[in-house]
């Protein structure tokens, strides 16, 4: 049976979440660079962004099983939301952690007034797409671009 999952905003950037984010981020791409405390500091502290920690829920300060940042911010045809670097660790997968961390986020994006939330996911990531169109995401029809630089 799946334990409960915690799921609480980060209110500080602490070494404990360093130390998972350096243990999660790799999960999700392996060319990212370690984050600093310092970059931690600036993500957490930033009124544009949140970042939302999934606990193990069994014990009290369990341990950190992923994390998922929203970016909201208001431009000229609203406020708009973007959900940002979500990861699961992989022992932990299927176990509702991703769902809990996407449903938070939501509920933040829609206290703060977004008309929307976007999100991207690799289409080889097809558990986490079939999660995202479960919880009431729709594919888009546009293309997505990228400039380096």
């Amino acid at each position: 049976m799946a334990s409960a999952v915690r799921v609480d905003a980060a209110a500080a950037a602490t070494d404990e979440l360093l130390a998972a984010c350096h243990r999660l981020v790799p999960q999700l791409s392996s060319s990212s660079a370690p984050l600093t405390m310092a970059q931690l500091r600036e993500i957490v502290d930033s009124p544009a962004t949140v970042v939302f920690v999934a606990r193990d829920g069994a014990a009290l300060g369990g341990t950190i099983l992923g994390v998922l940042t929203l970016a909201v911010f208001r431009i000229p045809t609203g406020v708009r939301a973007w959900i940002e670097d979500v990861v699961v660790d992989g022992g932990a997968r299927g176990r509702g952690v991703g769902e809990a961390l996407n449903r938070a986020a939501l509920d933040e994006a829609r206290r703060r007034g977004a008309k929307t939330v976007d999100l991207t996911s690799r289409p080889s990531r097809e558990e986490a797409n079939r999660l995202y169109r479960r919880i009431g995401f729709a594919p888009r029809d546009t293309n997505v671009y990228r400039f380096e630089l």
